[in-house]
């Protein structure tokens, strides 16, 4: 048997392998044995028809793709960096890759090419939880774990749906709540984890914030708050009071489109519970105001002190494997390395451990600020690495008009049939999981190895193999004269002595020890230091929702939200080869509430339109009581739903809003 870690969603559960087959992992204390569909089926996606196998190049868009050796893309690659201003190069790194892969490609990027335009889809997912926290706990640092649920007695998920984006983490919810612990959901749809929830709240889209702020108000006027802690701990506490208490609660309570009698269910399982921990993760970060949701919710916690103590905090929950790890490496543009920012000292102790002159004090371009960059010309190349930009990113029509601009685009990937393809004049075959080695942090700081289980595929190469080529070939051999990834994470784990304080005690682990036992940084961080403030206390931060979101209108009077669904994974590049093999729902569908339907004329099964300003699309709908009346939902597995969303960003964390689309929706066909 060889032991691994999964490569999907945050929770990053333990795997066995014995050649024909993979099973859950009976040791690893995240899974103790248990994994979900997806994990189960990941041996299948590493050797199907879709994979990438070969290097290829083509002049523009309308030639045929020609198969080259390694030497011309990479020769071509280097070229171009060569003749381009660093501020016009980009790289997209994705969740998806390992540690030692972000690694090298941050360090290629920010140390020796000397663009800061080096950032991750988790950009799409995180930001605004990255942000929030630091605003508030002065440091990018989850304070919540998994085994958490063992102490904890109320579970709040908002704006999440763990039964079918993070499963195994979900069956551990259920256990929890066999010894007791309660689960409150507050969702505009009845999702699977809401079906087993104790309390279920319907809100409006968009009005987490007036929930939360609601919340915070009842506090303070039943005094079940946390004096001391607040005295001893929090920075800012008589500011927010005088600010929170001029918020109209009648008007709070009406915005989120919730009965009286449903939050005094709420507020009674607050009072009775002592040990509460709150789960989030789209639903919130994806907004305008995605920030804001985040520190409205921290803010709860902060006020009652339930934090810092077992089975309570706010625990943010990662969608990909490897973004806790992207985000320790410095993979965002907004930060440089083991959670360093772009100030002198910053830049003075990076650069003396990589030994380099040319790191920019500019903050980098983010995901969508690329974007804006090659409409205005200003971006020469774009390497992107594991990850469907063209499919993700929000507003598509623009996103593509954009990707025309560039002079050059590079896609690293594993798969062949992803959208940004479409759009580049570079492939380049990257080995995916099972074919290499290295780290990744799942969603509550769990370092863990994930092992090659099998050959690499004939021309494949790892991904820090790659940006280790490109270094090579800049002249950087020297600081590129990498040969394994355990050199990497070596060098790695010791740069992390950079950290504040040393706060990403990575430098403690050591890599062949992760095959047996995983490593969890950070454990004694607030036991010992406080809150990375300053003055090492929390922040609280007087949020009010701005109401900056699309709105609906005569036009498009129904808000349009996104999310995953159960047994696929994002644009179904991998588990779409194996979907007959899964339980799952189809992949692409449009829900609308039974009277809504009513109203419009639509059955389950027809064929509707749904338009928004940016585009339409034609799906089959999907008549249900599951989702609030004027609201729509499309899962993010529909390949073209972002040619309806907006790229309205939360402007601090650059993160688009997803879940705020004004839409209409017309029957076209029945069938």
């Amino acid at each position: 048997m060889i032991r691994s870690v999964c490569g999907y969603c945050g929770v990053g559960c333990g795997l066995e392998f014995d050649e024909k087959k993979l099973v859950g992992d009976l040791t690893y204390p995240i899974n103790e044995g248990v994994v979900c569909a997806k994990g189960v089926s990941e041996l299948m996606t590493m050797q199907t028809p879709t994979r990438l196998l070969r290097p290829y190049v083509r002049k523009d868009f309308n030639s045929a793709w020609e198969k080259v050796s390694w030497e011309l893309p990479l020769d071509l690659i280097v070229n171009k960096i060569k003749k381009s201003d660093p501020q016009k190069i980009g790289i997209y790194l994705s969740g998806q890759l390992l540690t030692e892969d972000y690694y090298v490609a941050n360090k290629l990027g920010k140390g020796f090419i000397g663009t800061n335009n080096v950032d991750t889809n988790s950009r799409m997912c995180m930001a605004s939880a990255v942000v929030g926290y630091e605003k508030a706990l002065g440091l990018d640092y989850v304070p919540v774990r998994m085994e958490d649920l063992n102490r904890c007695n109320l579970l709040i998920i908002i704006g999440a749906n763990p039964a079918e984006a993070h499963v195994v983490f979900s069956n551990r919810i259920k256990q929890a709540k066999k010894s007791g612990m309660k689960v409150v959901v507050i969702d505009p749809r009845y999702t699977e984890t809401a079906a087993y929830a104790d309390l279920y709240l319907p809100i409006r889209p968009g009005a987490d914030i007036d929930f939360l702020n609601l919340v915070a108000l009842r506090l303070i006027t039943d005094n079940h708050i946390d004096h001391q802690f607040l005295e001893n701990s929090v920075n800012g506490y008589d500011t927010y009071l005088k600010k929170i208490k001029k918020q109209p609660k009648t008007k709070l309570l009406k915005r989120t489109g919730l009965t009286k009698a449903q939050f005094e269910v709420f507020m009674k399982l607050f009072y009775e519970n002592e040990n509460i921990i709150s789960a989030w993760t789209m639903g919130l970060n994806q907004s305008v105001q995605g920030v804001d949701k985040n520190l409205a919710v921290i803010n709860l916690h902060l006020l009652t002190g339930k934090i810092n103590s077992p089975g309570n905090g706010p625990f943010s929950l990662t969608g990909q494997p490897n973004a806790m790890g992207g985000r320790e490496v410095g993979g965002l543009a907004t930060t440089l390395a083991v959670h360093l920012g772009f100030d002198t000292e910053s830049i003075q102790k990076v650069s003396s451990f990589w030994q380099t002159d040319k790191i920019s004090d500019q903050v980098g371009l983010t995901a969508f600020e690329m974007i804006e960059a090659a409409e205005r010309g200003e971006l020469d190349l774009l390497i992107i690495c594991h990850t469907d930009p063209i499919y993700h990113l929000p507003n598509r029509k623009r996103v593509e008009a954009a990707f025309e601009k560039i002079d050059m685009v590079v896609e690293i990937n594993a798969y062949e049939d992803s959208e940004s393809a479409k759009f580049a004049h570079i492939r380049l075959p990257a080995t995916p999981w099972g074919e290499k080695e290295g780290t990744q942090t799942n969603m509550d700081r769990t370092v863990t190895k994930q092992e090659k289980l099998t050959r690499r595929s004939i021309d494949c190469k790892d991904d820090w193999e790659i940006f280790t080529l490109i270094g090579q070939k800049l002249g950087f051999s020297s600081a590129f004269d990498y040969q394994h990834p355990k050199e990497i994470f070596n060098e790695y784990k010791e740069m992390t002595r950079l950290s504040r304080k040393g706060h990403l005690n990575l430098y403690e682990s050591d890599y062949d020890a992760l095959r047996e036992k995983p490593f969890i940084w950070g454990e004694k961080l607030y036991k010992e230091q406080g809150f990375l403030t300053p003055n090492h206390k929390a922040s609280l931060h007087f949020i009010e929702n701005l109401r900056l979101s699309e709105t609906t209108n005569l036009k498009y009077p129904y808000m349009l939200i996104t999310g995953r669904i159960k047994d696929q994974w994002h644009s179904t590049t991998k588990t779409g080869v194996v979907r007959q093999l899964l339980r799952h729902k189809k992949l692409s569908f449009v829900e609308i509430n039974s009277s809504d339907a009513k109203v419009e004329g639509i059955k389950s099964g027809d064929i509707v339109d749904v338009m928004t300003a940016r585009g339409t699309l034609s799906l089959s709908a999907v008549v249900t009581d599951a989702i609030r009346e004027k609201t729509l939902f499309i899962p993010v597995t529909e390949r073209k739903i972002n040619y309806l969303t907006t790229d309205l960003l939360d402007h601090e964390s650059k993160q688009p809003d997803y879940n705020q689309n004004a839409a209409a929706i017309l029957k076209r066909i029945s069938t």
